[in-house]
């Protein structure tokens, strides 16, 4: 396995350090940067001690600079930084020849005005649109694999996507029908010092928040609508649950007219039976976030209930891995022609 030299830029948020976790063990890789605004000068292990003793741990984080990230001559740069902020990245980045991963929104959704609508600013860099990637290797595996720009889906989206495209790519649901509840861990909210954020405020309650427009409302839609082939609205309400890590899905929507339960087995089955990282539990089978966390899985459960009709579909996923690093570094293996699962 060839080294392929590595910058993690925005590398002390959630998610940039979970990156550090998993490149650190990945054997393709040499990390050769890591940038952050307030830890510049610093070593990885002074700023996360429990990366003390491991590969990479002496490596000092510098500002962010496009230039100096430039000059640290990576292949691959992975991008965990704020929406808009990203983009201002990217450009330069790809311009030198880097390949590059985005983790943030900017360059998921691919229409301008509904970027500006739930994201209230104007695109940032709308002439990379056309050649940006979504990151979900089990849907875009080939396309991944040629890309120069990544835009790794968000972890609320993974969460939802994957249980419906199937579904909405065979017809086998009314659109107009689906409804979705999510729960997430604290850290989907990123590290940040915000007082509805604190441990006194969230702990032993529980509440709903981003309703009735949650951001990653825009790319569910735009994927959805992409599988099935026609526009889908659908209602999503995200809810803030006391724990660190994990995303727990429940979706429901009604099947089309003479669609039976064998059909939307079949569909997920043929779907995924071979894919490394989604876990079918089936129509027995539940799914539990502390089954998924610190792990790159995505467990997926289904019913179908005879009194109301409607399919009723169950994820459960590790927020910061599948759901941001873990994909993300799935794509990089994909890009570099190496199996999918290294390091994950």
């Amino acid at each position: 396995m060839n080294l392929v030299n590595v910058a993690v830029l925005g590398a002390t948020g959630y998610s940039g350090e979970e990156l550090i976790r998993i490149l650190m063990h990945h054997p393709g890789v040499e990390l050769v940067c890591v940038t952050s605004r307030t830890h510049a000068g610093k070593a990885i292990e002074d700023v996360i001690p429990r990366f003390q003793g491991h590969k990479f741990s002496e490596l000092k984080f510098i500002s962010s600079d496009a230039s100096a990230v430039i000059a640290a001559k990576p292949q691959i740069a992975f991008l965990a930084l704020p929406h808009g902020t990203a983009a201002e990245f990217t450009k330069p980045l790809l311009k030198a020849g880097i390949r590059v991963i985005d983790l943030s929104a900017d360059f998921r959704i691919k229409d301008t005005d509904v970027y500006k609508d739930f994201y209230g600013t104007t695109h940032p860099a709308p002439e990379l649109l056309p050649q940006s990637v979504y990151g979900l290797p089990e849907i875009y595996r080939e396309q991944i694999r040629h890309a120069q720009l990544i835009a790794s889906p968000g972890c609320y989206p993974t969460s939802i996507i994957l249980p419906l495209h199937p579904l909405l790519k065979h017809r086998l649901i009314d659109p107009r029908s689906i409804v979705v509840s999510s729960m997430s861990g604290v850290s989907g909210a990123g590290r940040k010092g915000e007082i509805e954020l604190l441990f006194a405020e969230c702990n032993e309650s529980l509440r709903a928040y981003g309703v009735p427009k949650h951001r990653h409302l825009a790319e569910i839609e735009q994927e959805l609508s992409e599988a099935t082939g026609e526009p889908v609205t659908i209602n999503f309400t995200p809810h803030l649950v006391p724990v660190t890590r994990g995303i727990l899905t429940t979706i429901y929507a009604m099947p089309n007219k003479g669609i039976n339960a064998q059909e939307i087995s079949r569909a997920l089955l043929d779907a995924y039976k071979d894919e490394l990282f989604v876990r079918l539990e089936g129509e027995k089978g539940f799914v539990d976030t502390k089954n998924v966390t610190h792990s790159n899985f995505i467990d997926i459960a289904w019913r179908h209930d005879p009194r109301t009709g409607r399919v009723i579909l169950m994820s459960a996923e590790d927020n910061l891995v599948k759901g941001a690093a873990g994909q993300a570094v799935q794509s990089m293996n994909l890009m570099c022609g190496w199996p999918e699962g290294v390091a994950l």
